[in-house]
């Protein structure tokens, strides 16, 4: 397998293909390039895209879309209205956060015309410097524009996103919001706004399918939050009219046929670059060029039916009493993984794979049966979120216990995992493997459990966050890894780094070590009455409870 180059640069805006402005086609119009007697209130200007999203007075709206579709240009027509508007009228002023400095200087120079077209003000733009207020106190000067109004509302283009966004008061605007450095602390700063009758605009192409406005837009389409979703790729544009504008200000007449050619030039601009074709033109987010596995691959090697259990406590549990944390894990584990454990097949071996977790992500078990055909099918994934040590200690001895032909277990030892994997060495021999995390450990192991996505040899289950689990492995520094300071949301809202994917390569892992040639009862077969793990004591406990 040909390693790809190593990206330079991981951060949540940075680009996932190439995004450099010398490889946009010059057929595209540049946003500044308008007639100086452009009315956009004129009949035929505007496109229909762009009147339905002026026509969305949506406190929360976004838009996903292709470049150069008009929709900052729409944006800057309404935020120009609104600033020129007096209170009575609806206005307010506007706030407008691009990702870099250009961008906000386009955007100044659609309010300035705007402003003068359509509201009859003549206005300087104004270059100024932004003091903005840092956590720690210290303020940091961002290079900004502004246009005030005769309303006594102005409207600032800032070049970068501010750390006290949820100071500023008004409708603000986050353009090309896939590409701010930390684009899901600015979505999540700019909800305060809401509570003064403030308004937000989220306005981005893509940039990868796990980037945070694409999480946005899923958690929208589910359901999960209230904003207004305009999709709005270059097709549509097109049909809409787009060409028919570059005609009108470049002074070229339009036809069919010569639309048609326009349109084929622009996407032969990409050349063989389909995937970066597809996000900025189409709206479809690619896969991380240094993704080792692509969602194709992954879905393939999915089934239905295969059991997720998650189990989740608030902090508190933490300081509840031993009996109590004990005996709520035991519960979880009799209702929801008994039934499980005892339907395993007896007369195949299995595997174990651990990645822990004790804040902040979760701690993922997985168990792999091994065909006759040597093919690894999960039949259980385990998700534990915010359990304390011991608690993780004891539902991992359930299920442990309860694995017929349990050949080999790999846990994750780096950092806090070392008590747990340490615990299981204590009480399965050598049957556990204990894995310390290195660049050698991931140069060996991870092609391999790569391949086996090729090879159709791993069978994982049908779920949106395993899915998006293995989309966060990468090459990195050619390793194979989920990136150090990668982080995505879960279809709980919870944040995840991959969890189910490195367990599932660790129980890759376990499967191809060696196999003790003893034989193994677990304390399952050996009590197999019993639903504890302290028999006599805990036996007491349920009577008297």
């Amino acid at each position: 397998m040909q390693t790809p180059a190593a990206r330079p640069d991981t951060h949540a805006g940075a680009p996932v293909v190439a995004r450099d402005p010398s490889e946009l086609s010059e057929n595209f119009t540049r946003g500044a390039e308008i007639p100086d007697d452009l009315d956009p209130l004129a009949e035929g200007i505007l496109m229909k895209h762009q009147r339905e999203w002026l026509e969305d007075d949506s406190d929360l709206k976004l838009a996903e879309k292709g470049r150069r579709t008009g929709i900052t240009f729409a944006e800057a027509l309404a935020d120009t209205i609104i600033a020129a508007s007096s209170r009575s009228a609806g206005g307010d002023n506007v706030f407008y956060i691009g990702d870099t400095k250009d961008k906000g200087r386009e955007f100044i120079g659609y309010v300035a015309h705007f402003a003068k077209i359509i509201a009859g003000e003549l206005h300087q733009v104004e270059e100024f410097i932004f003091k903005d207020e840092q956590p720690d106190g210290s303020t940091k000067d961002i290079s900004a524009f502004r246009i005030q109004f005769a309303s006594g509302y102005r409207v600032e283009a800032l070049s970068s996103n501010p750390a006290n966004i949820r100071g500023l008061q008004g409708v603000v605007v986050i353009d090309e919001a896939a590409f701010h450095r930390d684009v899901r602390a600015v979505i999540d700063a700019v909800n305060a706004l809401l509570i003064w009758g403030g308004k937000v605009r989220v306005i981005s192409t893509h940039n990868g399918v796990l980037n945070p406005f694409n999480e946005l837009i899923r958690e929208a389409n589910a359901g999960k939050n209230p904003f207004s979703i305009h999709h709005i790729p270059f097709s549509i544009a097109v049909e809409n009219g787009l060409y028919r504008r570059v005609c009108r200000i470049k002074g070229n007449t339009w036809s069919q046929e010569k639309q048609d050619d326009w349109e084929a030039l622009i996407r032969g601009s990409y050349g063989p670059r389909t995937a970066a074709m597809k996000q900025e033109l189409d709206a479809i987010p690619a896969e991380a060029e240094g993704s080792a596995l692509t969602r194709v691959q992954i879905e393939a090697c999915m089934a239905d039916g295969i059991p997720v259990h998650r189990w989740t406590r608030d902090d508190d549990f933490r300081n509840a009493s031993d009996h109590v944390r004990k005996a709520d894990a035991l519960d979880f584990c009799v209702k929801e993984l008994r039934p499980v454990l005892n339907g395993l097949n007896k007369d195949l071996r299995h595997v174990m794979g651990e990645d822990f977790a004790r804040n902040g992500d979760v701690t993922d078990i997985i168990i792999y049966e091994i065909g006759k055909d040597l093919v690894r099918r999960a039949v259980l994934l385990v998700e534990l979120r915010n359990i304390p040590f011991d608690q993780q200690r004891d539902i991992l001895f359930y299920i442990c216990d309860r694995i017929p032909n349990f050949m080999k277990g790999a846990m994750d030892k780096t950092g806090n995992g070392a008590y747990l994997a340490e615990k299981a060495v204590q009480r399965y021999g050598d049957k556990i493997v204990e894995v310390h995390f290195s660049a050698e450990w991931y140069r060996q192991e991870m092609p391999a459990y790569i391949e086996a996505f090729s090879d159709k040899t791993v069978l994982l289950p049908r779920h949106d966050d395993v899915l998006q689990d293995h989309q966060a492995l990468q090459y990195v520094d050619g390793l194979i890894r989920v990136p150090k300071d990668f982080r995505f949301k879960g279809s709980d809202g919870f944040n995840r780094h991959g969890d189910s994917a490195v367990a599932g390569a660790l129980a890759w892992f376990a499967s191809r070590q060696p196999v003790s040639e003893y034989d193994y009862q677990s304390v399952h077969d050996l009590n197999d009455d019993d639903d504890d793990w302290d028999n006599e004591r805990w036996r007491g406990f349920r009577r008297r409870h």
